[in-house]
């Protein structure tokens, strides 16, 4: 028993010792945060308008049918280059030529009875005038005359645009370009202004894109942009403004505002996505910090500053900012180190180690 009461003591001490160092461990680990700072440096801050959009053609003809006919060539292949007036259809002819036939024949008939009812009421008023007929023969004959004279100008009409039909046998291509949609092939019967062809020319390629009405006041021709396409997520192309709608859509409260590509970009076509950032605006010295940096809290902008290994939370007046950095009108000089990604469990004090600087 005095052996035991002698050792107790000696394991109190070590299980204390132990519990001791545990405790200085586990307050010593929760006040310090490993981070990742950048340095506050005077930069360029390029300010754009974000837009999305589509690619669009300034040169695009959608074709149609002018007459109700049964195709009998097609002239084209979707895919092809067609040079300007070149057969991308044409409707079988035979009808068409038989149409003719028999509306010049129709006139032919007509003409001839015309004329014979002009010569009849030439006499008639001769023979009226020498009291030889009444005066209800001479209305007759006068009323036969005009009768058949209208009949003969709508022969005529009916001539004309059978003959018109016939000019519009063929559908052929109004502008140079790639046939984008053929819609019909031979045996098939197509109706009167139905669509059956689309051409686009591919090298007046555009960016069409929506630009919100609050920045519409910022934007002028010849301002320069940057463009993204979805279908070819690791480039970027340079396009300049070219024209802005001079509308605001009711609805969407936004405006169409036309970019130009720079340089001809391959594999381009009319409406893959686009998105664009138009420059309105170049600071230069601005001084800047990371956009992740900067928190709110209760209307106020603040960041994480790291100074002598040790977090201070510094209030901050911000001013422009751009898809990366925010310019810092007060509360930072140049050199400062902010964390870049600040965390909520970040206290006054506690103890920072930097595992990566980056230099903005």
């Amino acid at each position: 028993m005095q052996t035991l009461q002698k050792i107790l003591p000696k394991y109190t001490v070590v299980l204390g010792i132990v519990f001791l160092v545990t405790v200085i461990y586990l307050v010593t680990r929760g006040n310090t945060v490993a981070v990742e700072v950048s340095t506050v440096k005077k930069m360029e801050l390029t300010e754009a308008i974000y837009a999305t959009g589509y690619v669009d053609a300034d040169a695009m003809a959608d074709l149609r049918s002018e007459i109700s006919a049964t195709v009998g060539l097609i002239g084209a292949y979707e895919g092809e280059w067609l040079e300007k007036g070149s057969t991308v259809l044409a409707f079988d002819d035979r009808r068409l030529h038989l149409a003719v036939e028999e509306a010049e024949a129709a006139y032919a008939e007509q003409k001839a009875k015309s004329d014979d009812l002009q010569v009849k009421l030439k006499r008639s008023r001769n023979l009226f005038k020498a009291g030889a007929v009444s005066v209800q023969e001479l209305d007759d004959a006068e009323r036969e005359y005009t009768l058949a004279k209208r009949k003969l100008q709508q022969r005529d009409v009916q001539l004309k645009s059978r003959r018109d039909d016939l000019k519009k046998q063929q559908v052929n291509a109004p502008l140079a370009g790639v046939l984008a949609l053929l819609d019909a092939k031979v045996g098939d019967y197509i109706v009167a202004n139905t669509l059956v062809a689309r051409i686009i020319d591919t090298n007046s390629y555009v960016i069409n894109v929506e630009v919100d009405e609050l920045d519409v006041p910022r934007l002028k021709k010849s301002q320069v942009a940057t463009v993204a396409l979805d279908a070819l997520p690791e480039e970027r192309f340079s396009a300049v403004v070219s024209r802005i709608v001079p509308e605001t859509d009711r609805i969407t409260k936004t405006s169409k505002v036309y970019l130009e590509l720079d340089e001809p970009v391959e594999g381009l076509q009319v409406g893959m996505t686009a998105t664009a950032n138009i420059v309105y605006n170049v600071r230069k010295g601005a001084l800047l910090v990371p956009k992740s940096s900067v928190l709110e809290q209760m209307r106020q902008d603040y960041v994480w500053k790291v100074e002598k290994g040790k977090l201070q939370k510094q209030a901050i007046t911000s001013g422009a900012e751009d898809s990366r950095f925010v310019e810092v009108l007060d509360g930072l000089v140049q050199g400062d180190s902010v964390v870049v990604k600040p965390e909520e469990k970040f206290r006054q004090g506690m103890e920072a180690k930097v595992f990566k600087n980056t230099d903005g």
